[in-house]
């Protein structure tokens, strides 16, 4: 059983640069409302930040600019205090207005939720009737797969080129789809190694306020909800839908409430530049699974009475590989598969073994290392001067209380010691299908005796 969460309704973006926050950006998307506050601390033990202030007993707050906007504080929360800004009110108008195409940009891990917040049990895979739904109430569909696909084009043969730039090589053949490309690869030389994944964007503003030393180490790849964006308003617009960029309203649908973040960093407007008109955003709104479920019950959509009905088609289509960038592993185990496709030569099979990477999923370990030998078509071998390549690779599956996972990875590779090439992480334990946007489950009474004897104490 889910529990309701509070919401306030969107509020703008800040005028001008405040605290931690740039102009343009959302400054409280997550707040605790102290009336409903019984000061259990639950909250301070599960925030990577150190954000949450108040001992136990006293009503807490959010310390806004140190905040990473992960939701673990909602999600954990046992008395529904903490509360989450909704663009529902923003949304609803546009899906009435027939002259806006609604785009819904759908993750991977919201297919695996949203049934729970119907009643069905959790983990429940309900695909099918998402799409219907979504469709029944007037969105157009992009799959978030899809852009993942193309984040994994683009993260992997990054690294493919940092570790080839590091290895003293000024160009490298890539062989895909029976082509060969020569990617130039001298650049990349001034790009650290080990590199960091980008697509978790509470990691990153983790990054920004707390290691910006690591800036340079992260993937310079968007997350695939701003690949999205972008590509749903210039190819999307143009192409397929057929109508004018204005009448596009894109809505990222995401387990994550760091992702709302994300889509009002001043920088993601890719499209605008594309238009020359700076005010269009790439992403106009993001809903939460929580509040994607709100817009089916206010649109009276019964959603466990819809068939589940797959029918494909434009920016539908996906791998396997994009489905995974919902659990913490996923997006090492895509980009280890992309580069084993490419430095092998062999094709992926969904039935082959050797396609299967368990060592790198995150599952419940917070910290997850893993060494992939990969055997090296004849042209890598003469590139390399060996038959294999071991990639050497860490997974963080969850920065931790006060980034207590995270910390010994970092300060590892601050430090010139790090053994790896490739870094994963994950705010959120378990990845993204444990996020902040995902429906929260109920607390039970054995808890709520818990967090009284714990008051007792105090």
């Amino acid at each position: 059983m889910v529990s309701k969460v509070r919401t306030f309704k969107s509020e703008k973006g800040l005028s001008q640069d405040a605290g931690t926050y740039r102009r343009g950006e959302l400054r409280g998307i997550i707040r605790i409302n102290e009336e409903v506050c019984v000061g259990c601390d639950t909250c301070r033990g599960v925030c990577p930040a150190d954000a949450i202030e108040g001992s136990v007993g006293e009503k807490h707050k959010i310390n806004l600019d140190k905040c990473v906007v992960c939701g673990q504080c909602l999600i954990n929360c046992p008395f529904d205090a903490v509360e989450q800004m909704s663009f529902v009110e923003d949304v609803l108008p546009k899906l009435k207005d027939k002259q806006t195409k609604v785009v819904a940009i759908v993750a991977p891990a919201v297919r695996v939720a949203i049934a729970e917040e119907f009643g069905a049990k959790p983990g429940t895979l309900a695909l099918g009737r998402l799409w219907v739904a979504l469709k029944k109430a007037g969105f157009e569909i992009y799959d978030n797969n899809f852009a993942a696909d193309q984040t994994i084009l683009e993260e992997g043969t990054e690294l493919l080129a940092r570790i080839a730039a590091h290895a003293g090589l000024k160009e490298l053949p890539v062989y895909l789809w029976d082509k060969k490309l020569v990617l130039e690869v001298e650049e990349y030389k001034h790009k650290p190694l080990p590199q960091f994944t980008s697509c978790c964007p509470a990691w990153v503003r983790y990054v920004e306020l707390y290691y910006p030393d690591l800036i340079p180490y992260l993937s310079t790849c968007k997350s695939p909800q701003q690949m999205a964006g972008a590509t749903a308003k210039t190819y999307g617009a143009k192409d397929v839908w057929k109508v004018a960029v204005e009448k596009v309203y894109t809505v990222g649908v995401m387990p994550c409430t760091a992702k709302i973040f994300e889509a009002f960093r001043p920088e993601f407007n890719s499209a605008g530049k594309y238009h020359k008109n700076e005010s269009i955003r790439d992403v106009d709104a993001v809903l939460t699974t929580r509040d994607l479920a709100e817009i089916f019950r206010r649109l009276n959509i019964d959603f466990m009475s819809l068939p589940e009905e797959r029918d494909p088609k434009n920016f539908m289509w996906y791998s396997g590989g994009a489905t995974i960038f919902g659990v913490s592993g996923g997006v090492m185990e895509a980009a280890i598969r992309f580069a084993f496709h490419v430095l092998s030569g062999k094709e992926p099979s969904p039935t082959a073994s050797e396609w299967e990477f368990h060592d790198v999923r995150g599952l419940t370990n917070p910290v997850v290392r893993a060494t992939v030998t990969i055997p090296l078509r004849p042209e890598y071998q003469k590139v390399f001067n060996d038959k294999v390549i071991r990639l050497k690779v860490c997974v963080v599956n969850g920065i931790g209380h006060n980034g207590a996972h995270l910390k010994p990875v970092v300060e590892e590779v601050l430090r010139g010691k790090s053994p790896y090439q490739f870094i994963e992480v994950m705010t959120c334990p378990g990845g993204c299908i444990n996020g902040g946007g995902q429906p929260k489950q109920a607390m039970s009474i054995g808890f709520i005796q818990k967090i009284f004897y714990k008051l007792g104490r105090a």
